[in-house]
């Protein structure tokens, strides 16, 4: 089976609709994980808490996690009516996804490389299984840490991330195709999100997925 993951942010989320079949041909095998980064900073707001990151990625303290998971289940339930009648929800920590604790982060882990029998029983019968990046404990999981960690464990053909801009922008423009060598020449270009996306990005590749990041490939 040829599969797609497909990451899509919050941030794209929140700009537009999403539409499966603009990254796939409409029936083909599909996995989508998404973020809610949006709807919690939002949530984090409204409760007087603040967003901080750590080298683009959420910190999540034990006051936090419960808005983190309402707004991801909210995410979820939106991303699964775009997507139509293939689609299914998926709390991560629900089904099964495991993650190494990373305390420097709070509540947060980096994803196992364990596939949940729910996950592959969904595929087999041609669903969408859409992924809210939770795993056990609860712990938060970076969304594209947790694309990339499940598009190698499913052997996923392609791995493409969605967010609100084009590509990776370098000097402001989109670049079509960048090398892990080439990445680290940019470090100090790069901040922010796109820093763990292409963390993430190279990780995949390296393992022999093909990775778009919106118009830019990413290879090892």
């Amino acid at each position: 089976m040829s599969l797609t993951l497909i990451k899509c942010g919050g941030a794209a989320l929140a700009k537009e609709a999403f539409v499966l079949e603009r990254y796939i041909a409409p029936g083909a095998a599909a996995c989508v994980v998404h973020g809610a980064g949006t709807r919690i900073s939002a949530a984090l707001a409204a409760a007087g808490l603040e967003s901080t990151f750590v080298g683009g990625r959420r910190t999540t303290t034990a006051a936090a996690l419960p808005l983190v998971r309402r707004a991801m289940r909210e995410e979820n339930e939106a991303l699964c009516a775009q997507i139509g009648e293939r689609a299914r929800g998926l709390m991560g920590d629900e089904v099964g996804l495991e993650a190494e604790h990373l305390p420097e982060l709070g509540q947060v882990g980096m994803l196992r490389p364990i596939v949940p029998p729910v996950l592959r029983s969904l595929l087999a019968l041609n669903a969408v299984p859409v992924i809210a990046p939770l795993a056990r404990g609860p712990l938060n999981v970076n969304a594209d840490d947790a694309a990339a960690v499940l598009a190698v464990a499913l052997r996923a053909e392609r791995l493409v991330f969605v967010s609100d801009v084009p590509g990776v922008l370098v000097d402001g423009q989109v670049v079509a195709q960048l090398s892990e060598r080439e990445i680290s020449g940019l470090k100090g270009q790069l901040t922010g999100g796109i820093v763990p996306k292409l963390q993430a990005a190279v990780a995949a590749a390296r393992a022999g997925v093909r990775v778009d990041v919106g118009a830019t490939t990413v290879v090892a």
